[in-house]
């Protein structure tokens, strides 16, 4: 696939300067501190070294107090409050969280988490019902809630209470619930607007506790949770989530709860960092809900003790091995479905149906044809009479604005600028295929539908050493909005031969003039075997990161771009 390398310019020369001298590091550091807001010397001490110091005061959230209040009430009256989450990781993992800190607090409380296939997303009558048929008085919602006006009127009227904890984009009416908790609501001045829904969770039991003189040691150490759902549901890692984010990191590596410590000995890993979570933890906690019961995932991830949590992650496994099967499958099925339609091939959108397709791996599908074609994608599949579908975006286009443009062809619809879910009448969905793509091709610029690798600097591999690389890995956690820095480096060799490497993967190593020589690896990028190998210079596009084998430890570039020099 064509990529566009845009090489990102200096956008405060000054400050590139003063970082460099006040911090000494390398110019080409200061200037990726610089190009990612860093610009000061407090800032860039705020940056390296986080602290859990540097975390909002939760009762600057709009509502809060009033959410405190209504939970110090229920307790107080001995009233049955149930903690209820979406079936994704952020929801799991919040209500997870939620409910273990009260549960140390409160008798009578339990979890719910609605049924992927006979509930779909959200609140849903059905567990207000459950919650009202067993005397639950107070519902606090995590991950969802913050569209679900209807719901929330019939639960009014029936005496059931809701709190809700959501990070979602609201409507232009808010539920009437007690308490709204939610940063991205217009009229909430919280400082920080990205906290993952979990991260909401978070704010709420350091609120309670803050309150309650309750020590902040017996909150932080739900952090583990809170790092799995920002890596999980690709929030921003700037800000308050990169504090959360790198103390969550730590203490995942270092003593995680006992649901997660099972499913880093089933996964085989012994360190992470957020691609890890995203790439292995995620997956199986998402798995529970995706085949079964993310019932499942909560269960583990409150166990109490090793062996029950270790029962969990095995039952967990399987279903993420079965989850794997129907994903492959079904991107293969939709993959042959848009490569026989010439027309569809062609077009600035991808919207595929199938009635048979399993609706717990949509999202993953969707994922995988906007990773093949680049560009706005929906899989529908048919549940409970209706449709429903996953949308995942380009960077750069707004999935969500797009779909609101065709709100009047769903019977809902909600999530991000990059995902987002729906459901539709099976009679709709010619009508949403012509008017997405009418959408999506009026608004999208051309230069969005070629994926782009954005370059932070041009660097010259001599200058790749211990202490530079040392530096660059204070970087982390990285993660959207503060990824894994991408350097250029022009007119490099490949010394010896390069290879090609399991499925199409080129390994070589590389020297730039008189630089000591490297390994790079570069993942789908065979291809450019033989232009390498034909001993011409060209140029690399590149991540540093450290390659471990048999302990030990070296540093490889991690190729995402090859260019010939040749003619330019």
């Amino acid at each position: 696939m064509q990529k566009r390398w845009v090489e990102q310019g200096v956008t405060d020369r000054k400050a590139v300067e003063e970082l460099k001298h006040q911090l000494n590091i390398d110019e080409v550091l200061a200037t990726v501190l610089v190009n990612r807001g860093v610009t000061t010397f407090e800032e860039a001490r705020s940056f390296f070294r986080p602290d859990l110091g540097h975390l909002h005061d939760p009762f600057l959230m709009k509502d809060m107090e009033i959410a405190i209040s209504r939970i110090e009430q229920a307790i107080s009256n001995d009233e049955k409050v149930l903690i209820y989450g979406d079936y994704d990781v952020d929801g799991t993992t919040a209500v997870s969280l939620v409910y273990s800190f009260f549960k140390k607090h409160h008798s009578k409380i339990d979890y719910y988490i609605p049924d992927r296939y006979k509930e779909g997303y959200g609140i849903s009558i059905q567990g207000i019902d459950h919650a009202a048929e067993q005397g639950f008085s107070l519902i606090i919602a995590l991950d969802c809630g913050i569209k679900s006006v209807d719901k929330i009127d019939y639960a009014n009227t029936i005496g059931v209470d809701f709190v809700i904890c959501d990070h979602h984009l609201p409507g232009s009416i808010l539920p009437d619930a007690v308490a709204v908790l939610d940063p991205k609501r217009p009229d909430c001045t919280y400082p920080y607007k990205e906290l993952s829904g979990c991260g909401i969770g978070f704010k709420l039991v350091q609120a309670y506790a803050q309150k309650n003189d309750i020590p902040f040691d017996t909150v932080a150490c739900y952090l583990d949770l809170v790092a799995v759902s920002i890596a999980s549901d690709i929030v921003p890692i700037t800000g308050e989530n990169r504090v959360l984010a790198w103390y969550g990191l730590k203490r995942l590596n270092e003593s995680p709860c006992n649901g997660l410590a099972a499913l880093i000995e089933i996964a085989g890993k012994k360190e992470y960092t957020i691609s890890d979570v995203v790439f292995t933890i995620g997956p199986r906690i998402n798995a529970a809900g995706r085949i079964d019961d993310a019932k499942h995932s909560v269960s583990l991830l409150i166990a109490d003790d090793h062996e029950t949590a270790r029962l969990k992650s095995e039952l967990i496994n399987l279903k993420n091995t079965e989850r794997k099967e129907h994903d492959s499958s079904i991107t293969e099925q939709a993959l042959a479905m848009i490569e026989a339609d010439p027309e569809l091939i062609n077009k600035k959108t991808t919207v595929v149906y199938n009635e048979g397709w399993h609706k717990g791996v949509i999202g993953i599908v969707a994922s995988r044809l906007t990773e093949k074609y680049y560009r706005p994608t929906i899989v529908l599949t048919q549940s409970n009479g209706h449709v429903a579908g996953s949308a995942r975006s380009v960077m750069g286009f707004d999935l969500y604005e797009a779909l609101s443009s065709c709100s009047d062809l769903l019977e809902q619809f909600g999530g991000h600028k990059y995902a987002a879910g729906l459901t539709l009448k099976p009679e709709n969905i010619p009508a949403l295929q012509e008017r997405f793509e009418d959408v999506v091709s009026r608004t999208i610029p051309d230069e969005l539908l070629i994926q782009e690798i954005s370059i932070d600097s041009v660097l010259r591999l001599e200058n790749i050493n211990g202490k530079f690389f040392r530096i660059l890995n204070q970087f982390a956690p990285f993660g959207p909005q503060n990824l894994a820095p991408v350097f250029l480096s022009k007119n490099v060799r490949v010394v010896g031969n390069a290879t090609i490497v399991g499925n199409n993967h080129l390994k070589m190593c590389v020297r730039q003039e008189n630089s000591a020589v490297f390994e790079c690896i570069g993942f789908g990028l065979g291809q450019y075997l033989q232009l390498i190998n034909k001993g011409f210079p060209f140029d690399i596009c590149y991540t540093i990161e450290e390659n471990v084998w048999k302990e030990k430890r070296s540093i490889q570039l991690y190729v995402k771009g090859i260019r010939s020099v040749i003619g330019q």
